[in-house]
């Protein structure tokens, strides 16, 4: 380790030591950006801690780069952009928490207060950026020999840590997931005897922490580790619920949760598309409620995905994630996940391909990387057949949309040309006529084409003694 780490080559550090040495207050650099400068991660967020007004630094600071500060008085802290990086500047501090909120009473610390304060031990790093220690690494919880071991721990009391901000516990989760780590025995053992702590958070802080699980190179980690620590029971019960088999004599079903990691896992390698990944969380998640006994069949979860799909925006609503284009998105995903599958299974027919296309529209190559992703067999055999027969699938698709152009079509025929050709305002009849066009597309009765849904329209309107307008 060299005495002057390379980012601190930076000009913003610089003049920072100049503006806290004139000043006589002594500044650090601490957590992610020296964490992660160990790990060989980029990092564009610097924090500092000043022992003394972190604001004042900033303003000064902002001043001489001629550049906007932002400051929250309620916080202590104010926050700039110098050369591409966020840096934000706190004042040094201790807190106390009381037992029934996250919020802490916050008074004036050490640089020792403020580290002790920290989350984790690779999170309480500093560098000084005083001119006398410039580059010193201030270290007094081991947390460069925690990277090096790969370990997650708290740098005080994990009860307390934990007790004090239940978060936390979520954080060191995601952490163990992105890095690859392990949490340390007494922290993990600590999560768990905490857990219903996490009741107090607030929804929306911890469905931050979930995106950033599940966008990590493999999340099946965090949320393994979300159930073996008893949280996920209470931040996403209907995950929580796939898990475990039942048995009736010979007959088992798989572990649902086990396999709904595998498919998550299976998205990431293929897709860093975080509303697929909560598609392939979401896809089997009305198992539970479908799951049913049948002495012929075994068990048998029939309409799951339509469940599921209804399921969708409970969920969302509950964890407060955007009920916009994004939750329609996943709702479809999970509605439609079985009927690639079903069209592997059998035989490939236009009409089939034709209303998939028409269903999934523009979503289809989603859909079918969650479909190859949702086969999980352990049988080699059996899942060279199905990614062979999912590939028959595809080239149907591309020859029936190169052929039919029925992806996100509209029918040529509206209700405004069945109103305006026969003379009628709004009735069941229109609806009908669509609706017998549409599917006779979808069928291969008649091609995509004005001229032909037109002719079908006469002869349904006839049939319903509509008469045209002369």
């Amino acid at each position: 380790m060299t005495a002057l780490p390379e980012p601190l080559s930076r000009e913003v550090f610089s003049r920072i030591s100049r503006i806290v040495d004139s000043k006589g207050l002594r500044a650090f650099v601490i957590g992610g950006y020296v964490r992660d400068y160990y790990l060989h991660r980029r990092c564009t967020d610097i924090d500092v801690v000043v022992i003394g007004s972190g604001i004042d630094v900033a303003r000064e600071l902002a001043g001489e780069l001629h550049t906007n500060v932002s400051v929250f008085k309620n916080f202590g802290t104010a926050m700039l952009r110098a050369g591409g990086m966020e840096v934000e500047f706190v004042g040094a501090r201790k807190e106390s928490y009381s037992r029934d909120s996250r919020k802490p009473k916050v008074e004036p610390g050490t640089i020792d207060d403020d580290q002790r304060r920290r989350d984790f031990t690779i999170n309480a790093m500093a560098w000084s950026l005083n001119g006398d220690t410039f580059g010193r690494l201030v270290d007094p919880f081991d947390g460069m020999g925690d990277l090096e071991r790969c370990i997650i721990r708290t740098p005080c009391d994990p009860d307390v840590t934990f007790s004090d901000d239940p978060l936390r516990m979520i954080r060191a989760v995601r952490f163990a997931t992105q890095l690859g780590f392990d949490i340390w025995p007494e922290t993990f053992d600590a999560i768990a005897r905490n857990r219903e702590r996490i009741r107090i958070v607030s929804r929306e802080r911890i469905v931050t922490e979930l995106q950033k699980i599940i966008s990590a190179p493999v999340p099946s980690i965090g949320f393994e580790l979300l159930e073996l620590t008893g949280l996920l029971e209470f931040i996403f019960p209907e995950l929580h619920r796939l898990k475990g088999v039942d048995r009736v004599g010979q007959h088992a079903h798989k572990d649902n949760f086990a396999h709904t990691l595998k498919v998550l896992d299976n998205v990431a390698r293929r897709s860093d598309d975080v509303w697929l990944r909560w598609a392939a969380l979401l896809h089997d998640i009305a198992k539970p409620a479908t799951k049913a006994y049948d002495p012929r069949q075994g068990w048998t979860f029939h309409g799951h995905e339509a469940l599921g799909s209804k399921m969708v925006p409970q969920v969302f609503r509950a964890m407060k994630l955007p009920m916009n284009e994004h939750m329609k998105f996943v709702r479809k995903m999970v509605f439609l996940h079985m009927r690639p599958i079903v069209l592997s299974e059998e035989a490939v027919t236009d009409s089939a391909v034709r209303r998939l296309l028409f269903e999934a529209g523009d979503d289809v190559e989603a859909l079918m990387t969650l479909c190859e992703a949702d086969i999980t067999s352990g049988i080699e055999s059996k899942v060279k057949r199905y990614m062979h027969n999912f590939e028959l699938v595809r080239r149907k698709m591309r020859e029936i949309e190169e052929k039919d152009r029925v992806r996100n079509f509209q029918p040529p025929i509206t209700g405004e040309v069945i109103m305006e050709t026969y003379g009628i305002g709004p009735c069941r009849e229109i609806g009908e006529i669509k609706g017998i066009i549409k599917d006779a597309i979808l069928d291969g009765e008649i091609a995509n084409d004005y001229d032909q849904a037109f002719a079908l329209m006469e002869r349904l309107a006839a049939e319903r003694g509509l008469q045209r307008v002369k």
